[in-house]
C-alpha cells in the first residue's frame, strides 16, 4: 500500500494530497487504498510540503511567495514532491504525474487522459519560465465552465486567474444566449452572478491560485451611488447623471458627463483631488472586503481619447495622472494595512509614457501592457522595436499601435523609469481567436509571442480570451500553457505531445487535415479590417470553391474512421471534429460570398450558420463559445467598413 505525508500543514496541500491520491489510484491496475496523513517526521511514502520545511533551498527566486519552484525526487514507492509555497506543491503533484503519463487535454473529466501503469522515478527540480502564467475571462461564460476552467488552468501549472469586473457580466452573454435565436433567454441575477464568482474565489484558493480582481470600472462606478451596480459596459440614462456626479467627470469637447453613457468608457478629472479622493475611497472599501484579491487591478476608461480637457489636466499627461492616482492608492493601502498588490496598466492614451511621476513602491505593482489593437498574422520583429520612432502624446488625438513592435517600444519608454513586474496582457483567445479557423495558427502565434515576451524582459502572462477555446482541439491553449510554463519546448514538440494524447497514433492525419483548413481560409485572410473593400477577393473566393469539398472529405473520413475509441478522451475529440466539419463549411461559404462581394447572400448564410450552430451548444458548449464566436462572425458578414478602434462588442 502506497502512503501519502503532508509535512506542511495547509489546506493546499491537503488538496495536492488528495489529487495525487486521486490519480494514483486511477492508474493502478487494481484497486486499493492510499493512506494520507500528517507526518512532519516521516522518512518514507510520498512527502508532500513546502521545500523550506523539508531544508530543501529556495534561495534562487526573488520572492517564493510569488515564484513558484517545482521540487520531485520520487522512486517506485513515494519520495518528495515539494514546491516554493503550497501551489507549487500541487503544481509539482501534476508534474510528478504528467511526467507518468498523464495529461489533461481540455477542462472537465473528459479531458483527462490517464494511463494504467506502474509509477516511475521522477527527479526534477524547475522554476517555470513567468512569475505569473494567468488567463482573464473573455466572452460567455457559464459556472460549471468556469470552475472546470480554473482546475484545468492548475493541472497545466497556470497559477493566476483574473474574474474582471466586480460583477463579470460574461456570465449574460451565456445566460441570456445572446448570438443563439434557438434558446430563450435564462437570466441571472446580480446577486447570483456574484455567489458564483465567490465560488470562483475559493476555487482558486483551494489550488493556492493567486486571484486578479476588477479591472475596468473604477473611474466611473466610484461616482454613482454605492448600491448600484453598472455590469460591464452598460450604458446609464445621461438624464439621471447629477451635477454633483458630473464635476468629477472628465471634460471632453467642452461637456462632462459619462462617456458614451458607459461609465466604464469613462475617464473622471485626475488632477481634481476630490476626484482621485473619491476613487481611491472606493477601491480602499472594496479591497477591506476582498482581501482574499491577491491583485486588485485599477485599470482606467476603456476606450481612447476620452481624457479630461480641462486646464489643470492638461498640466499633465494621462499616465503622469495616472501615476499620481497610483502613488496616493499605496499609500491610503498602506495606512489602512493592506497587503493587496494592484495591477495597472498602458492601455489607448496610456501607452505613452509618464513625463514627471514615477511609481514610488513597485513592490505593490504589476504592470500590464494590453495590446489590443495589435495583428497576429505574422511572427514578431524584435529588431524593429529600437528602430521605431514614436509619435509625441497630444491629448484626445492618440492614435494607438497597430503593430506589437510598436508596443513594446512603448513599453521601453515605460522601462526607463519603471522596475517593477511586467505582464503582458494579451488577446490571442478573444475575437482573434476565431480568424484561425483551426487553431493551429494563434496556437503557433500564442506560442513564439511568449517567448518574444520572456526575450523582453516580460515576467507575466495573462491571456484575456474566451474560456471555451477548445474548438476544434484545445492545441493552442495548452501549446500557451506549455510554454509560459517552460519556454524552452518547441511549437512541433508541444503539438505532437497534445495531439497524439488527443487522437492517437493516427494524430498526424488529423493534424495535416487541420492545417489544410487553414491553408481553405487564411489566417491572414479572415483577419482582415472586417470591411467589405478588404474581403473582395475574386481569387480567394475561386480558392475556395476549387478546395471547400476535398478538406471538408478528408475530415469526414477521418471522423468516420476514428468514430470510436477506447479512451474516452479519443472518442470526445472525434465527435467534436464532427461539429466542426459543420462549421467549417458554413464558415468557408459565408467568407466565398465575402470574396465575391455579395454581403447580403453573405448574411444569409452568416444567419443560418448561426442558427446551425445554436442548436449544437448544448453538445459542444464544453468546447465552442457561441456568443464569442458569432460576434465577431457577425462582424465580418455585416459591416461595410471597419476602423482599428472599433474592437469592442456592444
Amino acid at each position: 500500500m502506497l502512503n501519502i505525508y503532508k509535512i506542511t500543514a495547509n489546506s493546499v496541500v491537503d488538496f495536492a494530497a488528495e489529487e495525487l491520491k486521486k490519480y494514483l489510484r486511477m492508474m493502478m491496475t487494481e484497486g486499493g487504498d492510499i493512506k494520507i496523513a500528517y507526518d512532519p517526521a516521516a522518512t518514507d511514502g510520498f512527502r508532500l510540503g513546502l521545500m523550506q520545511d523539508m531544508g530543501l533551498d529556495v534561495s534562487d527566486v526573488p520572492c517564493p511567495e510569488l515564484d513558484d519552484i517545482i521540487y520531485i525526487d520520487t522512486d517506485t514507492a513515494g519520495g518528495v514532491i515539494a514546491g516554493s509555497n503550497p501551489r507549487s506543491v500541487l503544481f509539482a503533484v501534476y508534474e510528478y504525474l504528467r511526467k507518468n503519463g498523464c495529461r489533461w487535454l481540455f477542462p472537465g473529466v473528459d479531458g483527462e487522459y490517464i494511463p494504467l501503469k506502474n509509477t516511475e522515478p521522477v527527479k526534477l527540480r524547475f522554476i517555470p519560465s513567468f512569475r505569473h502564467r494567468a488567463q482573464c475571462i473573455e466572452g460567455g461564460n457559464y459556472q460549471q465552465n468556469l470552475i472546470d476552467n480554473i482546475d484545468f488552468s492548475a493541472k497545466l501549472g497556470m497559477n493566476s486567474y483574473m474574474l474582471e469586473f466586480r460583477v463579470p457580466p460574461h456570465y449574460k452573454n451565456y445566460y441570456t444566449h445572446r448570438n443563439n435565436p434557438t434558446l430563450k433567454p435564462e437570466p441571472v441575477s446580480t446577486e447570483t452572478a456574484l455567489q458564483w464568482k465567490r465560488m470562483c474565489e475559493t476555487e482558486m484558493a483551494k489550488r493556492g491560485m493567486e486571484f486578479h480582481d476588477v479591472g475596468h470600472g473604477w473611474t466611473g462606478d466610484s461616482f454613482v451611488d454605492r448600491s448600484q451596480i453598472v455590469l460591464g459596459w452598460a450604458t446609464v440614462d445621461p438624464e439621471t447623471v447629477s451635477e454633483e456626479t458630473k464635476q468629477y467627470l472628465a471634460m471632453v469637447n467642452g461637456k462632462r458627463g459619462f462617456f458614451n453613457d458607459s461609465p466604464a468608457a469613462t475617464n473622471f478629472c485626475m488632477s481634481n483631488p476630490k476626484a482621485r479622493k473619491k476613487v481611491i475611497e472606493f477601491i480602499l472599501e472594496y479591497t477591506k472586503a476582498h482581501t482574499n484579491a491577491n491583485y486588485v487591478h485599477v485599470w482606467l476608461a476603456d476606450q481612447v481619447n476620452n481624457f479630461c480637457e480641462c486646464d489643470e489636466c492638461r498640466k499633465k499627461t494621462p499616465s503622469d495622472w495616472f501615476v499620481v492616482l497610483l502613488n496616493e492608492l499605496d499609500k491610503a493601502l498602506e495606512q489602512e494595512g493592506l497587503s493587496n498588490r494592484i495591477g495597472f496598466n498602458a492601455y489607448m492614451d496610456t501607452f505613452w509614457a509618464p513625463v514627471t511621476e514615477v511609481i514610488q513602491n513597485p513592490d505593490r505593482f504589476l504592470f500590464n501592457v494590453g495590446p489590443i489593437t495589435r495583428k497576429y498574422t505574422a511572427p514578431v520583429d524584435e529588431a524593429r522595436i529600437k528602430q521605431l520612432e514614436l509619435p509625441a502624446y497630444e491629448l484626445n488625438k492618440s492614435v494607438v499601435p497597430t503593430s506589437i513592435e510598436e508596443y513594446l517600444a512603448y513599453v521601453e519608454q515605460w522601462e526607463k523609469t519603471w522596475t517593477g513586474t511586467t505582464q503582458a496582457f494579451e488577446y490571442h483567445f478573444w475575437r482573434f481567436f476565431v480568424h484561425s479557423v483551426s487553431g493551429i495558427s494563434i496556437a503557433r502565434s500564442a506560442f513564439e509571442d511568449a517567448k518574444v515576451y520572456k526575450r523582453q524582459r516580460f515576467n507575466a502572462l495573462m491571456q484575456n480570451g474566451t474560456q471555451r477555446c477548445f474548438f476544434p482541439t484545445g492545441l493552442a491553449f495548452y501549446a500557451y500553457a506549455r510554454v509560459i510554463y517552460d519556454t524552452s519546448l518547441g511549437f512541433e514538440e508541444v503539438a505532437e505531445d497534445y495531439l497524439s494524447h488527443l487522437f492517437g497514433k493516427d494524430w498526424r492525419q488529423f493534424y495535416e487535415f487541420l492545417e489544410n483548413a487553414e491553408k481553405l481560409l487564411p489566417h491572414s485572410y479572415l483577419a482582415l479590417s472586417n470591411g467589405r473593400t478588404h474581403y473582395v477577393d475574386p481569387d480567394m473566393a475561386k480558392h475556395i470553391e476549387e478546395n471547400l469539398d476535398r478538406v471538408l472529405a478528408e475530415g469526414k473520413a477521418l471522423v468516420e474512421s476514428h468514430y470510436n475509441s477506447d479512451l474516452r478522451v479519443q472518442t470526445v475529440a472525434v465527435r467534436v471534429l464532427e461539429y466542426y466539419l459543420v462549421y467549417l463549411e458554413y464558415y468557408a461559404k459565408m467568407m466565398r460570398e465575402k470574396a465575391l462581394g455579395n454581403d447580403d447572400e453573405a448574411m444569409k448564410i452568416f444567419e443560418a450558420f448561426r442558427n446551425t450552430m445554436g442548436t449544437y451548444e448544448i453538445y459542444i458548449q464544453n468546447f465552442f463559445d457561441q456568443y464569442q464566436t458569432f460576434s465577431e462572425l457577425g462582424r465580418m458578414a455585416e459591416r461595410k467598413e471597419d476602423s482599428v478602434l472599433s474592437v469592442f462588442y456592444v
